[in-house]
């Protein structure tokens, strides 16, 4: 596999600061908006988006959230290999009898809905679930979805479903910091994108943050021929 930079620091950052006055230009002071990013990497542009808003353009007050789709894609079911579930053991009846479930840990602001995901049986691998971390209700809300690579539709399909087990918003947008074209399985399309990239179904588009790789950058992956 041969990668190369298609997007460098100073055009990736060009690109964040145009979409956070795009949504300034809409949301105003983002009182009645909620910005959610779509785990897992839509979290990392949600960060920086936050991040410029409250440094650079002084908006105070922005509510946020992470939302993991896994479970909800419709193509959950399509995944390759066994699927390992975790076992029930109740060999009797609990009719009319007092239940008390017992966890680690309960809190409410997380929720797991990782086997949603449409394409949960054609991930390779073991599974790993993110987390939804959404504390407040989005009834009457505008809510964006901010994730970095908008591909074939599908997690945004997906995101629109699961948000409703938080409320009905009254507008929904969608956030792209690269938007892969001619790659759409469903005719979805975002409100705001950074850059526009062209690529072929084969080619992979990566984008690279400081935190976490060290340098800001988005690469294009080719197969070797």
């Amino acid at each position: 596999m041969s990668k190369r930079e298609i997007i460098d620091s100073r055009e990736l950052n060009i690109a964040l600061n145009r979409l956070c006055c795009k949504l300034i230009e809409n949301h105003g002071d983002f009182s009645n908006s909620i910005l959610i990013g779509l785990q897992p990497r839509g979290a990392q542009v949600l960060q920086r988006i936050v991040q410029l808003l409250e440094n650079e353009y002084k908006v105070e007050g922005i509510r946020t959230g992470l939302l993991d789709i896994t479970f909800y894609r419709d193509d959950f079911r399509r995944r390759e290999g066994h699927l390992q579930p975790n076992k029930t053991k109740i060999d009797f009846l609990v009719e009319d009898q007092k239940v008390v479930f017992i966890d680690d840990v309960l809190y409410t602001g997380l929720l797991d809905i990782t086997f949603y995901r449409d394409d949960f049986r054609r991930r390779e691998g073991h599974l790993q679930p993110n987390k939804t971390k959404i504390d407040f209700l989005v009834e009457d809300q505008k809510v964006v979805f901010i994730d970095d690579v908008l591909y074939t539709g599908r997690s945004v399909r997906a995101a629109m479903d699961a948000i409703l087990s938080f409320g009905r918003p009254s507008k929904m947008e969608l956030l792209t910091l690269i938007d892969r074209r001619f790659s759409r399985d469903l005719p979805i399309q975002p409100d705001y994108k950074g850059r526009q990239v062209d690529s072929i179904e084969s080619q992979r588009v990566e984008v690279l943050w400081e935190e976490i790789n060290g340098r800001d950058a988005v690469l294009l992956t080719e197969p070797n021929s």
